[in-house]
């Protein structure tokens, strides 16, 4: 067996902690896409479905300062219980959306299992390290990487096929008995979440602002929490997707190609890259890298006329923002003391939500007025200016800093 998959085998704690997010994962598709389908069927509107996928991302970003605080101050394995509890609750709670007069329901239930999950994110990220040894810790962050790009082309097409055949509904039960699966694998973790025994009592407020004191002086730290807005200010691409399928004759069976292109890319990128983890001095060489690639990579796709080599070359670019982010996710849980993971791990995915975001309503902004394929290339272009970037200020402002331990 594979040394990244044997710790799945020797570790019964992080199998159990890893199966609980693919599945977790997994419930999400069998929510937004029979959703975001369902929804302008009700109420004869695209805004709904857009309000939706805006809850979804945009809540979760808004509260990651307060929920790092409290996986740093809470244990961290009943707060992900809770959340899989309170999503598998407001799951169902769609099912009670069967009209437009209706359809407030589902923004609202959304946004509360958005909620649940930015209190979900991380606290799984910062107690990971807790549950494998130091020798394991690379392998299980390769697979934690992949989990999420392993949903996007299984559940995904799974949650598609399940509601074109069986309709939303069903969907909506089959999302919260997964998630009722999931909040029995966390049940079942036993290794604690956390190296000390957290406080009850929180300041979350005082709790970030020492997080990011924190981060201030500690400029390698500063540097990992702004990585992944590189690919994220990059991913303006997946809303000019389907007008680039159809530009190429592939309509929406393209689209969907497109999509799973993407979803295979970020499965394999932590697995083929994990060998990077092995070679200390290679960790930040190899986040610039990786941006840059990505960039380059989306360049090109704007260039290619044949459908193949263009979903090739959103292969090649998720390959590597997988990488970026199952490398920078080592690096923050190598530098960063448990105490303050949780808190550090929320601001970076923070600005990585909020990068994503920004991307998508400016390319939305243009994509019914300029083709596609510039786009594309403006995307591309960013985040290799940023990558550029980034290794300049990053090899400046880490000079003399010492290597990890």
């Amino acid at each position: 067996m594979p040394p990244t998959l044997s710790v799945l085998t020797r570790n019964k704690d992080f199998r159990n902690l890893f199966t609980a997010d693919l599945i977790g994962l997994g419930a999400d598709w069998f929510v937004l896409i029979p959703l975001i389908s369902l929804l302008p069927h009700l109420t004869g509107s695209g805004l709904w479905g857009g309000l939706v996928l805006a809850a979804d991302t945009g809540v979760i970003a808004l509260l990651l300062p307060y929920t790092g605080t409290v996986a740093d101050r809470i244990d961290r394995r009943k707060i992900m219980l809770a959340a899989d509890l309170a999503m598998a609750v407001c799951t169902l709670a769609l099912l009670l959306v069967r009209s437009a007069d209706t359809a407030w329901i589902a923004l609202l239930a959304v946004s509360v299992i958005a909620v649940a999950k930015a209190f979900f994110v991380p606290a799984a990220a910062a107690g990971l390290p807790n549950v494998v040894d130091e020798a394991d810790l690379a392998a299980a962050n390769a697979l934690s990487g992949s989990a999420w790009g392993t949903m996007l082309v299984v559940g995904a097409s799974l949650g598609g096929i399940a509601s074109s055949l069986v309709g939303p509904y069903p969907c909506f039960l089959i999302a919260s008995a997964l998630l009722l699966l999931a909040t029995v694998q966390t049940w079942r973790i036993r290794r604690p979440l956390q190296a000390v025994t957290p406080a009850v009592r929180t300041h979350p407020f005082a709790a970030v602002g020492e997080a990011l004191r924190y981060i201030r002086h500690h400029p390698r730290v500063a540097s990992l929490v702004t990585v992944k807005c590189a690919v994220g200010l990059g991913n303006g691409v997946l809303t000019a997707f389907p007008l680039l399928a159809a530009g190429l004759g592939a309509g929406p069976l393209g689209t969907g190609l497109l999509f799973a292109a993407r979803g295979l890319g970020a499965l394999i990128g932590p697995l083929i890259l994990r060998r990077v983890l092995t070679h200390r001095s290679w960790l930040l060489p190899g986040l610039a890298v990786s941006m840059a690639i990505y960039g380059v990579s989306y360049i090109g796709v704007s260039l290619l006329t044949w459908f193949p080599l263009v979903l090739l070359g959103v292969v090649v670019a998720h390959l590597a923002a997988g990488g970026n982010w199952m490398m920078s996710n080592y690096v923050l849980q190598a530098e960063v003391p448990d105490a303050l993971r949780g808190r550090i791990f929320a601001t970076d995915v923070m600005l990585a939500t909020l990068s994503v975001s920004v991307s998508q309503l400016a390319v939305g902004a243009f994509v019914d007025r300029v083709d596609p394929r510039p786009l594309i290339a403006a995307c591309g272009a960013v985040t290799l200016l940023y990558a550029v970037g980034w290794a300049l200020v990053t090899r400046r402002g880490t000079a003399g800093t010492p290597e990890l331990s």
